[in-house]
């Protein structure tokens, strides 16, 4: 499905990874865990391009993406919900998801029933729901998280990037963020997902991966990694 061979990526001179690999097999969730300043958010913006790489291969259902731009990736099927949320504060909870299936309504995508994915959406995210109507801005960042999220799901997409989908959030949401991610996971969405914190990431993977200093450093089995004494102590000493 989503595929990375020795991928090497930055910004300007500074180089962030070099040459890691990784696979995201259909319907899988795989999760990049490490310490802050691994590389892991590079990584993302590499896959989506929002940067480019300086090295190595990307491809996606076997069709390379390394250096497209990202509105191509979108096009070809590849959602991402970036850390910071990056809500349209001045658009309504409605109009965001519906800019997240603009693919879909350009015919740069297969369109489907957009409507009915929008009411998919609601149900999924039930405070969207109440809240169709008002400004993105004015949503608690919890709100604004899961709005994200949403929007990414909205492009029907063969993979989905969640990038710190918990950073900044109180304990209850962090805790309906990953029910959301284990629902979606149910309904075979595939996910790569970086996340702060690590036990979780790794309750709900089935697979993942150790960035550290821009280089994978063991990877292997979700539960096999939550029971890795090095993995232990470096990551989930404060686990969630």
């Amino acid at each position: 499905m989503l595929t990375i061979k020795n991928l090497s990526a930055g910004y300007g001179k500074v180089q962030v990874l070099h040459g890691i690999s990784m696979d995201v097999p259909k319907g899988r969730v795989v999760t990049l865990i490490g310490s802050n300043g691994a590389g892991k958010t590079t990584t993302m913006r590499a896959v989506s391009g929002m940067i480019a790489p300086t090295g190595g291969e990307i491809t996606l259902n076997g069709k390379r993406i390394d250096g497209l731009e990202s509105f191509h990736v979108a096009k070809l099927g590849l959602a991402h919900s970036p850390e910071g949320r990056r809500v349209f504060a001045t658009m309504t909870v409605a109009d965001n998801l519906m800019l997240g299936a603009f693919p879909r309504l350009t015919g740069a995508r297969p369109k489907g029933d957009v409507a009915g994915d929008l009411e998919r959406a609601m149900e999924l995210f039930p405070r969207l729901k109440e809240r169709r109507l008002q400004l993105a801005g004015t949503l608690s960042g919890g709100e604004q998280q899961m709005l994200a999220m949403a929007r990414a799901v909205m492009l029907n997409p063969e993979v989905v990037l969640l990038d710190e989908p918990s950073m900044g959030l109180a304990p209850i949401l962090v805790d309906e963020v990953f029910r959301i991610i284990e629902r979606l996971k149910g309904e075979g969405v595939t996910m790569l997902l970086v996340e702060q914190f690590a036990a979780a990431a790794l309750a709900v993977a089935d697979y993942g991966y150790v960035l550290e200093n821009g280089r994978i450093n063991v990877h292997g089995a979700a539960e096999k990694l939550r029971n890795d004494p090095a993995v232990k102590a470096a990551y989930l000493g404060g686990g969630h």
